[in-house]
């Protein structure tokens, strides 16, 4: 309970933080989730028993001047009690819930010990009494150009979770950009 309250006040003062330098680079995208053929959507549930139609989905990327990256996550209207299991993948949203490839990992491999919290962005979270839910993760490092492109959300926490949900986010390196 305690841990999901600091969780979540560090998710909001995250959420809430602006660039701090001129080479900082953040990307906020929200939605609220559509089913799977609703035209023109950055959202989709693909269970909406777990995700339902219209519930709602934060999140946040800052990445310092130097790379140092921190990506949070805010959604509401889950079901209570229920663990999720988030992660960044590779590709876009799309109704096809394969469409967003795989985990995005700092270090690519095919090894199945690679896909871990350290070399991946995992956002596991368990939605609250009122069905709201954060999580933040933090890294050293920064997303490679055009590599990680979506948030999906999976029906357990860790790796082997069905996926009920996605968001596509314009992650991206900060590159020098302001």
């Amino acid at each position: 309970m305690v841990a999901g309250i600091c969780a979540g006040a560090v998710a909001a003062a995250v959420l809430a933080a602006g660039t701090g330098g001129a080479h900082d680079y953040t990307v906020r995208s929200e939605a609220r989730f559509a089913a799977p053929g609703a035209a023109h959507a950055r959202a989709y549930t693909y269970d909406p028993g777990l995700v339902p139609v219209g519930s709602w989905i934060e999140v946040r990327q800052h990445t310092a001047d130097g790379g140092a990256t921190v990506v949070g996550l805010r959604v509401t209207g889950l079901v209570p009690g229920h663990e999720y299991g988030v992660h960044v993948h590779q590709k876009p949203c799309a109704a096809d819930p394969a469409a967003a490839g795989g985990h995005y990992q700092h270090v690519p491999s095919a090894d199945p010990a690679a896909a871990n919290p350290d070399n991946e962005v995992w956002l596991d979270f368990t939605a609250r009494r009122d069905g709201t839910g954060a999580a933040v993760a933090r890294h050293r490092w920064d997303f490679r150009p055009g590599q990680a492109s979506s948030v999906v959300i999976h029906d357990m926490p860790g790796t082997k979770g069905a996926r009920v949900a996605c968001l596509t986010v314009p992650f991206g390196p900060s590159g020098g950009r302001s």
